[in-house]
């Protein structure tokens, strides 16, 4: 009898490289990052020359700014061109013009935009997407054509060369209607129909649910608002009679050109300091920008 023949245990074949060779470790998303870095830094680079170069020109003797060859930092940090340029035009004046017009705008904007989404997203009522769709078509319209019946219609009001007419025409904007309008899209309708049930209102919904939730979006549009009404020159220019009294940054920096000439190491220490409140703006939100960039607008039904 013949013996039998035992099984032979069956050998999986093991994964390796098809041509034979030892497998190597290729670290592409290593690769990848590092390369995405690099770029990340040179575009900041760019963005940040002409901020260096600003800097580094207010810190200039004035025959040292267009010396040759030239360079980036001058013989000696002087710092008295800051005091300077504080001093050769009432430069205080205009920042304290600029920071009134901007943060009276920006709370302004914030108040009428915020009812106006919360108006056109959450409240029925006949006619709304229609004037939601001509109210976003102003944001077509380019300031420089709204200038002269603007400018007649502050004449009407006898508001010429006042703090109202710097802030009251462009305080009530689509932009800001249309971001914080999308926000609330995204908002559970639940949340509103649970206030209602604990007895809540419209204005209460609004204030108490609705509002706090916006936070982010409110964050970028008070952002965005302040840098506009603070960067803002053809119509201060218009609306101005009284530069010197009335005048904002835009415009006292415009002053530092004469038909005498130009210092330049002064302008630049005055253009350092222009930035400091809209730097500040961004301290103190830079909470809220993140999560409100990556979300508002974004959503919507």
């Amino acid at each position: 009898m013949s013996e039998l023949a035992s099984p032979r245990p069956t050998v999986l074949p093991v994964a390796g490289p098809v041509d034979g060779r030892p497998e190597r470790g290729r670290p592409r998303g290593t690769v990848r990052h590092a390369v995405s870095a690099v770029l990340l830094w040179l575009v900041a680079g760019l963005f940040l020359l002409p901020l260096v170069y600003t800097v580094a020109t207010s810190l200039k003797p004035a025959s040292e700014v267009f010396s040759v060859p030239p360079t980036l930092v001058g013989s000696e940090l002087r710092w008295s061109n800051y005091v300077d340029a504080l001093t050769y035009l009432p430069f205080q004046r205009f920042i304290l013009n600029g920071v009134f017009v901007a943060t009276a705008g920006t709370l302004i904007t914030l108040v009428t935009a915020s009812l106006s989404a919360y108006a056109f997203s959450r409240l029925r009522w006949r006619g709304r997407d229609a004037l939601f769709g001509v109210f976003l078509v102003t944001l077509m319209i380019p300031q420089e054509i709204l200038v002269v019946p603007m400018f007649s219609l502050m004449q009407t009001f006898g508001w010429v060369d006042t703090y109202r007419a710097l802030i009251f025409p462009w305080a009530f904007t689509a932009f800001g209607v249309f971001l914080l309008r999308q926000f609330f899209l995204t908002v559970p309708q639940e949340l509103s129909d649970a206030a209602v049930i604990d007895g809540a209102g419209k204005f209460r919904t609004f204030w108490s649910v609705m509002l706090p939730l916006a936070r982010p979006s409110l964050a970028v549009l008070a952002v965005f608002t302040f840098i506009q009404y603070w960067n803002s020159f053809l119509w201060p220019l218009v609306i101005t009679n009284t530069i010197e009294d009335k005048g904002t940054v835009p415009l006292g920096l415009s002053l530092f050109f004469s038909q005498q000439g130009s210092q330049w190491n002064l302008v630049m220490a005055a253009s350092v300091v222009s930035m400091v409140p809209t730097v500040l703006l961004l301290l103190v939100l830079r909470r809220h920008l993140v999560s409100g960039i990556a979300t508002a607008g974004l959503g919507g039904r």
